[in-house]
């Protein structure tokens, strides 16, 4: 089912006009524990530079089990004239501490990787012309059972987000082959969505993006844009006779920041209503 919710925003505020109500807590060094972000990597990219974002909820407890929410960043560097930024590294994301608010949910912020697969990269999925994926997937097949298995991560309520780049990695990256894909219980794409525009690599065409839309299978996504996106995207989906549990919603800010999710909003509200309900069933 196509749906569309009524909180359409008309004149979109600035993020600076609107004080946050969260704040992301700084990256630390040593073990991951309740409340801390920090820096980890896979023991099998152990003698590489590749590194992921791990943050375990304020209430945490070894003995419990808590959904997951994996990110992906925006490309980077990023500015625009709104003062909007982004590095396009793990430690830059912010939509899993906003959807979260810092409790209820492991949150790990994976990277791209390069074509040798040995570091991190900030642009699209690498450092090859032809923007090869596989090492980026890889990471994350290995990243997301072991989060898991060691962290008390529900493996059946894993939650796929992202910002831009990100956005369009729900599904260019998240829907990429079936091994990838059965690792997600639902998705929210923030600014940008695959197949709706070209982009400077392989696949990016709508036919492409569809053909990965196939293995969506009728999980939700939670799709949020600022300005006019979010109709260019409901327009792609309606053209191209996909139907699924889609939500389409405005940020009801203008800027292209992920840092929309740090305040309050009527759309952060729903948006965390939503999943709820999702992770509930």
């Amino acid at each position: 089912m196509l749906g569309v919710n009524s909180f359409l925003v008309h004149g979109a505020l600035d993020i600076s006009s609107v004080k946050p109500d969260l704040f992301i807590p700084s990256l630390t060094k040593g073990k991951p524990a309740a409340g801390k972000r920090v820096k980890q990597t896979h023991p099998d990219w152990k003698d590489t530079e590749v590194y992921h974002v791990i943050y375990l909820p304020k209430d945490w407890r070894p003995d419990k089990r808590y959904p997951v929410i994996v990110e992906y960043a925006g490309n980077g560097p990023y500015k625009n004239k709104f003062g909007d930024i982004s590095a396009g590294r793990p430690e830059s994301s912010k939509m899993g501490y906003g959807i979260s608010g810092g409790e209820g949910f492991i949150w790990v912020c994976i990277p791209y990787l390069n074509e040798s697969g040995n570091k991190n990269v900030t642009r699209w999925w690498g450092d090859h012309p032809m923007y090869n994926p596989k090492p980026t997937l890889d990471y994350c097949k290995k990243v997301v059972p072991w989060v898991c298995a060691n962290y008390g991560g529900e493996v059946k309520n894993v939650v796929l987000c992202g910002f831009s780049r990100g956005a369009i990695a729900c599904n260019y990256l998240g829907l990429y082959d079936d091994d990838i894909t059965k690792l997600w219980r639902a998705f929210i794409p923030y600014s940008h969505y695959d197949g709706v525009k070209r982009w400077p690599y392989p696949g990016s065409d709508k036919e492409s993006a569809l053909t990965r839309l196939k293995r969506l299978k009728g999980r939700p996504q939670f799709i949020c844009h600022e300005g006019k996106g979010v109709s260019e995207t409901q327009r792609f989906l309606t053209s191209a006779g996909i139907e699924g549990q889609f939500i389409f919603q405005a940020t009801g800010f203008r800027n292209h920041n992920d840092g929309w999710l740090l305040r309050p909003s009527p759309a952060r509200a729903l948006m965390r209503k939503w999943l709820a309900k999702f992770l509930k069933n």
